[in-house]
């Protein structure tokens, strides 16, 4: 996992894993979050990619685009 850089201070993010057709998104409870083309879309994971590695705008994005479509939750 690489720690997200959350410029805004403000998200719970914590940190997140880039694959090949996916992401996890870690957030700051210890709960980490699995999407992948399949469950969330490539488009969707594509833009959460970049968004990871800005550093800015992954929860927003998450909470307005891809709330509920993960693959899996690992507590």
């Amino acid at each position: 996992m690489k720690y997200y850089r959350n410029l805004s201070w403000v998200s719970s993010v914590f940190a997140y894993e880039i694959g090949q057709d996916s992401i996890s998104v870690e957030y700051d409870s210890g709960a980490r979050y699995l999407y992948t083309f399949a469950s969330a879309g490539r488009n969707n994971i594509e833009t959460m990619k970049a968004l990871a590695l800005r550093g800015e705008g992954l929860r927003s994005f998450i909470r307005k685009q891809v709330e509920g479509k993960h693959a899996r939750v690992e507590d």
